[in-house]
């Protein structure tokens, strides 16, 4: 059985539920499209912000994905996955190639679902002054049919409600998206510099060892001529 303090704090949750339910419904038609707006805008920017947790580019430190770049038997996570996908190329356009790939497939879904965030913002305050003209409109339909009795002020006093409770609804509803859509840019933003980060770092690493394998070939090369000119002057005849 609830405690008596928890039985009042029930009844005011349920008395609160009740009142938020008939201001909902006093809005009209709109407020089921803003609704649909703000569960997809939000449902989104969860998704989003999952997505971006799971890249793990925040919780692994550079010294260790720089680390896993020559060690590949090191690699793990989703940052180890990357590695494997981008490391493999054997020149520099390659790695271009690859890198660009990695950018097409890792940055598009995020843009994709950012811009649809983006929309969303935007078209809830929209919604919202929709409603109020369709309350509005409600209103002045009440003023010219009605005979001023108490139902032609009931009327009215929909139709204002309608009108208020949709433009509240639609800010309310895009205010904290707009800012929520700005975090997540912001973490995007991120990944996307880590990516741009990483290309140079592993490009850098691949010059340096098609530099390196250059010089080895360039003194291979240079040890078999000289030992082909030592084993010509050996064989030559003395005079």
């Amino acid at each position: 059985m609830p405690t008596p303090a928890e039985a009042s704090w029930i009844d005011e949750l349920a008395a609160v539920w009740s009142q938020a339910v008939d201001i909902w419904l006093s809005g009209g038609w709109a407020m089921w499209a803003i609704a649909v707006i703000a569960l997809l805008m939000f449902g989104m920017g969860v998704h989003v912000h999952l997505a971006l947790r799971t890249k793990g580019f925040l919780s692994v430190p550079e010294s260790v994905w720089r680390r896993w770049i020559d060690r590949p038997m090191d690699r793990e996570g989703p940052i180890g996955e990357l590695l494997d996908f981008v490391t493999g190329a054997r020149t520099l356009e390659d790695a271009a190639i690859s890198f660009e790939q990695l950018q097409v497939s890792e940055a598009a879904p995020f843009e994709r679902d950012l811009k649809v965030m983006k929309v969303c913002v935007s078209a809830a305050p929209l919604v919202g002054l929709l409603g109020t003209v369709t309350g509005m409109l409600a209103t002045f339909g009440a003023l010219s049919s009605g005979s001023g009795g108490d139902k032609t002020m009931a009327m009215i006093a929909d139709g204002i409600s309608e009108a208020l409770i949709t433009t509240e609804t639609g800010l309310v509803i895009a205010l904290p998206g707009l800012f929520f859509q700005y975090q997540l840019n912001r973490g995007f933003q991120a990944y996307t510099a880590f990516l741009a980060h990483l290309e140079s770092v592993c490009n850098q690493t691949l010059y340096r060892e098609l530099r390196e394998s250059r010089d080895r070939d360039v003194r291979r090369e240079a040890q078999r001529e000289i030992a082909a000119r030592l084993r010509e002057l050996r064989s030559a005849p003395t005079a």
